[in-house]
């Protein structure tokens, strides 16, 4: 299995953005040293919730500092950004990286987003679609038009060209299955964002698979992100998980504002807008709130080396990955317990991962892989 990790640049406690961005950027000039085969920037805007408004910018400061890590976005949100210069940015981070490049795309669900970009969210669906196919054309062909309902572009280049096929490894998060379906349809592997059980995790990726291969296209083993803790002690690593998971879960609500009900009315979040009942229950009901949280915590791993292994495996038996992505840095965890979890898990499980054939894809999965090459 690969393994990766994920700048998440989240502003807790009123700590000074600079100070966030310091601690954040020491782990990831750390990761190639210690063994990590990718490096992860995320795209959200306006608010404290993920301070990173250039994904491909920050992963080619990065590809300075680095030599052989894989450097990839989870996920570029295609509605916010003009498709013409993303396949510029996308080329350009190609090249510079020297083609060590994975793409994650996906649609947003933040309100706050949306009205600073001046978007229609009832628009997302179909300008991801349009968006997606302008950059898969400016990335493979050596000049190119397009006629669409949101952008109508004149025969261009885009220069420079990428440096390998980045197309080719385009992935892509989704919550409803109208855009699981979509995605598997366009090509796209998938970009797992852990928000429901790894069981109804593996129906739906089941569900990508089958119409995957419905419409000729050979389905790709999935990349699942999580969050990660580990400690030398279970019951420190137990409390930590509980405490700071619990204020990322508060900082997701924060950000997306599901409870409010905002999203049942706009075409294409019909799926969020079911999600509002639950959020506002959470709300009002701390007793529910604490299930939630506990819910929540049990799609992460936390733990000692060998909790966090064995909690990986589970999860990996459930839905077979190619390849997953720790996000250490979450809920405002203190640097020093961040520093030690970071380097934990480097030493004592990410081996173990890369290495343990309990942590391969199984056979016939590896061979659909090696078919597709």
């Amino acid at each position: 299995m690969k393994v990766g990790t994920i700048m998440q640049l989240t502003s807790f406690d009123g700590k000074p953005d600079l100070q966030t961005y310091q601690e954040e950027l020491s782990l990831a000039d750390k990761a190639e040293d210690y063994g990590f085969d990718s490096l992860w920037s995320l795209d959200h805007h306006f608010t404290g919730y993920v301070m990173s408004p250039d994904p491909c910018q920050l992963l080619s400061y990065m590809a300075g500092r680095t030599k052989k890590i894989q450097l990839g976005t989870a996920v570029i949100v295609l509605p916010w950004h003009d498709p013409v210069e993303i396949a510029e940015k996308i080329a350009l981070l190609d090249l510079v990286s020297g083609g060590r490049t994975i793409f994650g795309f996906g649609r947003g669900a933040a309100t706050v987003e949306y009205a600073g970009f001046r978007i229609p969210m009832d628009e997302s669906r179909e300008r991801f679609v349009e968006c997606a196919d302008i950059i898969r054309l400016g990335l493979t062909q050596d000049s190119f038009s397009y006629e669409g309902k949101y952008y109508q572009i004149p025969d261009i280049q885009v220069r420079p060209r990428p440096l390998s096929n980045p197309e080719t490894r385009f992935y892509a998060s989704s919550v409803s299955p109208e855009s699981a379906d979509i995605m598997a349809k366009m090509g796209f592997g998938v970009l797992i964002i852990a928000q429901r059980s790894w069981e109804d995790t593996a129906t739906d990726y089941q569900r990508y698979c089958e119409t995957a291969l419905a419409n000729n296209i050979t389905p790709r083993p999935p990349i699942g992100l999580f969050n990660v803790l580990v400690s030398d002690d279970a019951t420190e690593a137990e409390d930590l998980a509980q405490h700071y998971m619990g204020t990322l879960f508060d900082s997701i609500e924060n950000h997306y504002g599901f409870s409010s009900g905002k999203l049942k009315s706009v075409k294409g979040y019909e799926f969020y807008g079911k999600m509002a009942k639950t959020y506002a229950k959470l709300n009002a009901d701390a007793e529910a709130k604490v299930k939630a949280i506990e819910f929540f915590r049990s799609l992460h791993a936390a733990g000692t080396p060998d909790q966090v292994l064995e909690k990986i495996r589970y999860i990996h038996e459930t839905v077979a990955l190619d390849h997953m992505v720790g996000t250490f840095a979450f809920g405002g965890l203190p640097a020093p317990k961040l520093n030690r979890s970071f380097q934990l898990f480097a030493e004592k499980v990410l081996p173990v991962l890369q290495t343990d054939p309990a942590f391969q894809l199984p056979k016939e999965q590896a061979e659909l892989v090696a078919a597709s090459a």
